[in-house]
């Protein structure tokens, strides 16, 4: 047999659980609900028929979402490990997990790119005028929108050659062409004045975002330099995720505390502040009323699908990271439920909030909702700033709303961080010993790639990446888990699994039984569909228009680079595994004799609940034994002076 990495064994006290059950679910609130909550999720229910949305959302949460999220939650509490050694389940799919570590590594660059720009507003908010009002800043070009309304107001108007002329300076026949009218002596109606370059305008805001905080190179060809400040913000956001993780669930199972529940507060002022403005339910009524028919649609549906996985970050690793800290006999069944629930009531909270704010900047501009209303990066810096700057004290909501985004996404980066770092040093005992180190390293090497994120060129960088590397690469590892656990694992055999911890009462439940049907069918299915859809109406990702033609090869290899780690070990496991080619297929679709629960007294009690129920543990009760293996059930008799279980506990 091969041998095993992880084989090693470490002293389960080496593996910290968490401190109290509250820590675990604040930890996984925290890491379910993301950016994506306040920035995606308003967007595209607003896009896909509003309220009618709802429909294809709630369908997929419970179809998939919470499914892959409870799978995720028992793989982990039932080993006690990381993305990578999880797979002693089924050793042939170990590959999933090194390319969930690279994927992690990958997501954990850029995404702090993103908590910087939070880092970055959230300063410039502590100033009398916000930065991003008005077109006199060294910034701003003859574009900037404000140039228009300033030269009404002087009694002029912009001339085809963008130029600010007063209205007594121009003749009948230009007047006329800019839809002025002369109705007195010196007296105007510029009540149909178009402005000439209405297309090319930018708004203030706008400017600022792309020239002030970005500094934009004009293509991806001109990578240009690093713009220090915002590398400063970056370099401030990753020293706060280390101080955080240093210790593992020790620290950030206390940062959870404030992080997890600080952005609540947040929103619910900014919703107390948000229905106060005058025009707010324009945004709300926009944002709620039903259009059925976009329930005809497949993109609704399928936007719906991802939505959910996207949210939820099922198959990333992050669940079952944080799973698998916890105590054996937790009801990972109730997290399971609530923890989804809560994360889409949020995401529905948060439209209230956007929404609402957007519908007073729809009344202040004189525009449709239609007009105003963006996602990502346009919605949190440029329409919200945009906003925020015409209210009464402007920079304390400025500040509250950054701040909020800020600790919204630290939460998803410590698990980001947790997963990657715990995948490593649960396979690799040698790292176990040098934690902290194996920590400072990750996080340095991600600080410095994600340099290129702070460059002139690097939002370019950003829009690709983000394009390549997340979506198609969850897509695989979800269809992954789901299929191999179903068919190679055994559902009878993980059922059973689920008993051990938490009961016969809860896998007896009628209701229950959809789990298994979503995990072998429903959820490989939903992700089938999803990928030739997505092959059959993918475009380039942009930004300022196509991106350099060069720049999908690099994509693909990002692409390539994630994935490639699964046919690589699948190579790398027959070559050094015994037998023939058949028995080490076989081995390798076979638990490991060290797979099952990490405390001795909890893999006795799996082990009686498997053969009371007539099935295979998969590990072996004592998988430390050297030489000839006796019979399990000769095993039992070093384990018969451990604590009685209760085999049958309570839900």
């Amino acid at each position: 047999m091969m041998a095993e990495s992880g084989n090693s064994d470490i002293p389960i006290e080496a593996r910290p659980t968490w401190a109290s059950k509250k820590e675990f679910f604040l930890a996984c609130l925290g890491w379910a609900i993301g950016l994506g909550n306040v920035w995606r999720f308003p967007y595209l229910c607003y896009e896909n028929g509003g309220g009618a949305f709802l429909i294809p959302y709630f369908g997929a949460l419970f179809l998939a979402g919470l499914p892959t999220f409870f799978l995720d939650l028992v793989l982990g509490q039932y080993s006690s490990l990381g993305c990578i050694s999880v797979w002693r389940a089924v050793p042939l799919l170990k590959g999933l997990g090194f390319s969930q570590v690279v994927y992690s590594f990958i997501v954990g660059s850029y995404y702090n790119v993103v908590i910087t720009y939070s880092v970055f507003y959230f300063f410039a908010s502590f100033t009398s005028n916000l930065p991003w009002t008005g077109c006199d800043h060294e910034w701003n070009t003859a574009l900037c929108s404000s140039l228009v309304s300033d030269c009404l107001g002087a009694d002029g108007v912009i001339t085809f050659n963008n130029t600010c002329q007063k209205l007594g300076n121009l003749t009948d026949q230009e007047l006329e062409s800019l839809n002025v009218t002369m109705t007195g002596d010196e007296d105007y109606d510029v009540s149909n004045y178009t402005d000439p370059l209405d297309g090319l305008r930018r708004s203030s805001s706008e400017e600022y975002w792309r020239f002030a905080v970005l500094q934009e190179s004009p293509s991806m060809d001109e990578t240009g330099g690093v713009v220090w400040q915002l590398a400063l913000c970056l370099l401030f956001a990753w020293i706060v995720v280390f101080l955080c993780v240093a210790k593992g669930i020790k620290s950030s199972g206390k940062a959870v505390y404030f992080t997890a529940t600080f952005p609540y507060v947040c929103l619910f002022v900014l919703l107390i502040r948000g229905v106060t403005l005058p025009g707010y339910y324009k945004g709300v009524e926009f944002f709620v009323t039903p259009r059925w028919n976009t329930l005809t649609k497949p993109k609704v549906w399928l936007d719906a699908i991802g939505q959910i996985f996207f949210s939820l970050g099922s198959g990333s690793s992050g669940t079952l990271t944080l799973g698998s800290y916890n105590s054996f006999h937790n009801n990972c069944l109730i997290d399971g439920l609530i923890v989804p629930l809560i994360n889409s009531a949020t995401s529905i909270f948060a439209g209230f909030v956007i929404f609402s704010i957007l519908g007073y900047m729809a009344h202040t501009q004189g525009k449709d909702v239609s007009d105003v209303v963006s996602q990502g990066y346009g919605l949190a810096f440029v329409a919200y700033p945009e906003a925020v700057s015409r209210m009464p004290l402007a920079p304390f909501w400025s500040a509250l709303f950054f701040f909020m985004l800020f600790i919204i996404g630290l939460d998803t980066q410590f698990v980001i961080i947790e997963r990657s770092v715990t995948g490593l040093v649960d396979e690799f005992a040698f790292l176990r010993r040098h934690r902290l180190l194996t920590l400072l390293v990750w996080c340095l090497a991600m600080f410095f790639v994600g340099l290129i994120f702070v460059t002139n060129a690097g939002p370019y960088w950003l829009a690709f990446v983000n394009a390549y590397a997340p979506s198609v690469a969850l897509i695989f590892f979800v269809a992954g888990e789901c299929l191999a656990i179903s068919w190679l694992y055994g559902i009878r055999r993980l059922l059973n699994d689920i008993r051990s911890m938490i009961g016969d009462k809860v896998v007896d439940f009628p209701l229950f039984k959809l789990y298994p049907f979503a995990w072998a069918m429903i959820v490989p299915l939903f992700l089938l569909i999803v990928v030739v859809f997505k092959f059959i109406t993918r475009t380039e990702p942009q930004y300022n228009g196509p991106l350099p033609a060069w720049s999908a090869g690099i994509g693909w290899s990002i692409f390539i680079v994630v994935l490639v780690w699964i046919p690589l070990w699948w190579i790398y496991a027959m070559m050094t595994e015994k037998g023939t080619l058949k028995e080490r297929l076989q081995q390798l679709v076979r638990p490991r004799d060290n797979w099952g629960p990490a405390l001795p007294e909890n893999r006795l009690h799996a082990w009686q609940v498997h053969r009371r129920l007539g099935t295979s543990m998969g590990g072996k009760l004592n998988p430390d034994s050297k030489g000839l293996q006796k019979r399990d059930d000769e095993m039992q008799v070093k384990y018969s002076s451990l604590p009685d279980q209760i085999e049958n506990n309570a839900v």
